[in-house]
């Protein structure tokens, strides 16, 4: 099984310059895309089956990178 890349590079690429201006420049943007590399970093070893977890515990990951997401991606706009 072929895992998607969910990097915000892959999911926004119209925005890579919007992205690289906003984590060098606000401090807020910078931990949020931190904590979205680390949680989609553990939805993927689980997805490759090199951590065991619960499907609870992957569906709960995958809540919080999508609202993650939503709240990188709401700022991007107003860049």
């Amino acid at each position: 099984m072929s895992i998607e890349a969910h990097d915000l590079h892959h999911e926004f690429p119209e925005m890579s310059e919007q992205i690289r201006e906003l984590k060098m420049n606000d401090r807020h943007f910078a931990r949020l895309f931190e904590e979205y590399h680390e949680v989609d970093k553990e939805v993927r070893k689980i997805e490759e089956q090199a951590e065991a977890a619960s499907d609870e515990r992957l569906e709960n990951l995958k809540l919080k990178r999508l609202h993650l997401k939503d709240d990188l991606y709401n700022m991007l706009k107003q860049a």
